[in-house]
């Protein structure tokens, strides 16, 4: 079995850090997190506005305001462009297009993407729109959600009427965001939204119709619309184990089968993992593993840590995640661990034939202190930041085809069951007065940018 385990050593490398003149930079965002406005223009309830208002938001926030992008788009457009950022990644709020989730399209809610896409392009932005980022309609998770094939049909329809209203414009389309996650902490731990306990199975079977309704999307887009970008966005970590035991490295390489493989081999080589073939074998038809496999022209990667992977009873695949010798952390207790993307691109390039790869999150959470003259000198995050783009300046030289990096997140958000107490943004949003102001990591990356060399 393939295993993101080798670690690539940066130290001692004289190469320059530079990179090549189209390489692409900006920032990602998502319209859950960011947009607010959720009773606006014939929006629909989703999976989690149902979570938040069962009181499952640790610091009690909602997301009913967020940054008010809504209304303050135009705004976030002119600090991306004074960036000098020249791609975005949003997402589409299902629910704001289809507010059943199918059935009848709620024009208004296509209206704003026409606005923010028209908006960006005038700003010299090129718009990368992914189709779903969470934000699940709730009655389609009524219906089954990602547990079970219904789900298919809806998502295909939603992407074909979304490329239809917008692909003159959008070249650039990102079917899903992060299934493993959506699969772990929506359907097995029930830490994120709709918040299910399901375990084991809930999480294959989350994962595999994730998979399919991907697929399907692909297809239908491919088949109305030529000259298109299209992808998806994987959230991909190296997975080494905690010691030389074997009953760890066992549990490293089945917890590597499902965090990484059943998203990334069902896209690039339309198979299940062998470790899974028979926890799998009830829900996978004849043809599934055909119908989950696409050519995809770029392959968006979200990169934090590596996941260290010890035996432990009673968790999900036996697999305990958590690496107690790394001393540097996140605001959310998440290891800071560079070295691990360069592993992974390296990987891609190896074992994976090289796909055009776009790097479509990369960020951490602070806690950002605003000094009297009300700045933010949030020193973590630029050292975060440059280290990461050393790694990936590093796999660049190696012969890794990225294309481009986006940061997360341009601006302070909703961060999911953290609520608003988690900042992950390169601009600060001060949620009693939506004012935005760029952070020293914002004119960090403008630096970088501008200058195209670390």
């Amino acid at each position: 079995m393939d295993s993101f385990s080798q670690p690539v050593s940066l130290a001692d490398d004289a190469r320059p850090l530079v990179f090549p003149p189209d390489f692409r930079w900006g920032s990602s965002t998502s319209a859950y997190q960011i947009e607010g406005a959720l009773d606006a223009d014939g929006r629909g309830r989703c999976i989690w506005d149902g979570f938040t208002a069962r009181g499952r938001i640790l610091d009690g926030s909602s997301a009913s305001v967020a940054c008010d992008h809504y209304h303050r788009y135009p705004e976030d457009i002119a600090l991306m462009a004074a960036a000098g950022f020249d791609s975005y990644r949003f997402s589409i709020a299902w629910p704001r297009i289809l507010p059943a989730g199918a059935g009848a399209v709620e024009g208004r809610g296509l209206d704003f993407y026409d606005r923010l896409v028209d908006a960006l392009l005038e700003a010299g932005i090129t718009p990368i729109a992914c189709l779903h980022h969470w934000d699940l309609p709730q009655p389609l998770e009524d219906a089954g959600g990602w547990q079970g094939r219904g789900i298919v049909g809806p998502f295909a329809d939603y992407a074909r009427i979304v490329a239809a209203r917008l692909a003159d414009r959008v070249r650039d389309w990102m079917m899903l965001n992060e299934p493993n996650v959506v699969a772990l902490y929506g359907y097995g731990l029930g830490e994120h939204a709709p918040g299910l306990r399901l375990g084991e199975q809930g999480i294959l079977r989350a994962l595999h119709h994730q998979n399919l309704a991907q697929g399907a999307a692909l297809r239908a887009v491919a088949a109305e619309h030529a000259g298109l970008t299209l992808g998806t966005v994987l959230n991909l970590q190296p997975v080494v184990a905690d010691s030389d035991r074997p009953e760890d490295a066992a549990a490293a390489a089945r917890w590597d089968a499902v965090w990484n493989r059943v998203a990334l081999d069902g896209l690039m080589r339309g198979r299940i993992p062998d470790a899974l073939a028979e926890a799998m074998a009830g829900f996978i038809l004849p043809g599934d593993e055909e119908a989950i496999r696409h050519p995809v022209d770029l392959l968006g990667v979200n990169y934090y840590s590596r996941m260290t992977i010890r035996r432990e009873a009673g968790r999900p695949f036996d697999a305990g995640w958590g690496d107690p010798r790394c001393r540097r952390r996140t605001d959310m207790g998440w290891p800071v661990q560079p070295e691990g993307l360069c592993d992974l691109l390296t990987e891609l390039r190896t074992g994976y034939g090289n796909p055009a790869v776009m790097i479509t999150e990369n960020g951490c959470a602070c806690d950002d202190v605003v000094t009297p003259d009300g700045q933010i000198h949030d020193a973590d995050r630029v050292l975060f930041l440059h280290e990461h783009l050393e790694s990936v300046a590093r796999a660049l030289a190696d012969g890794c085809n990225v294309k481009g990096y986006l940061c997360w997140s341009l601006l302070d958000n909703f961060a999911w069951a953290e609520g608003l107490s988690k900042r992950f943004g390169i601009v600060r949003v001060d949620y009693d007065t939506l004012k935005r102001t760029p952070k020293d990591s914002y004119r960090y990356l403008a630096e970088v940018v501008r200058t195209g060399q670390l």
